[in-house]
């Protein structure tokens, strides 16, 4: 969902934007070939709405840090070896100082968690696929997903969405 200067706001439901749409609360701005039917009307499964009115979002958003959000940030790989994750693991281990941060947090396998142990990874001869980060300006929004997100969202998230 969209506000109405096209930031996205939120992720609906499909059952959500067909009421904001058929209430005049949002206006529909992508759709899938799919209708939506009921008694009387036909509407066109909605993938993008935009409220008709602006809603001030008072802070901005920034993810928690969670199990969940790391392994979708790391796509769900080791980011030592690659494989399929399962643990996390501090780059700087906290007995050393290192900090409960998305900058310190990775995915990582039992094998490679168990090999890099209470050191880092330059100590364990290991190397980081790729430096841990915040997630994007709207990766927030993608953390719940259970799929992909449709591709009439790229314009909309932008980076955040690959």
């Amino acid at each position: 969902m969209l506000n109405a200067t096209y930031e996205p706001l939120t992720v609906v439901s499909v059952r959500r934007a067909v009421v904001l749409v058929v209430g005049n609360k949002a206006e529909l701005v992508h759709a899938r070939d799919q209708r939506w039917h009921s008694e009387r009307m036909a509407l066109p499964i909605p993938t993008v709405i935009r409220l008709r009115r602006f809603v001030r979002v008072p802070y901005r958003r920034r993810i928690a840090l969670s199990r969940r959000a790391v392994f979708a940030r790391d796509l769900n790989r080791c980011q030592y070896c690659g494989s399929a994750a399962e643990n996390l693991d501090h780059v700087v281990p906290r007995s050393r100082g290192g900090l409960h941060t998305w900058e310190n947090v990775v995915a990582a396998c039992r094998p490679c968690n168990a090999r890099k142990g209470d050191r880092t990874p330059h100590e364990a001869g290991m190397v980081l696929g790729a430096s841990p980060t915040p997630p994007r300006e709207h990766g927030w929004l993608l953390v719940g997903l259970a799929a992909p997100p449709h591709p009439s969202w790229d314009a909309y998230l932008g980076a955040a969405a690959s």
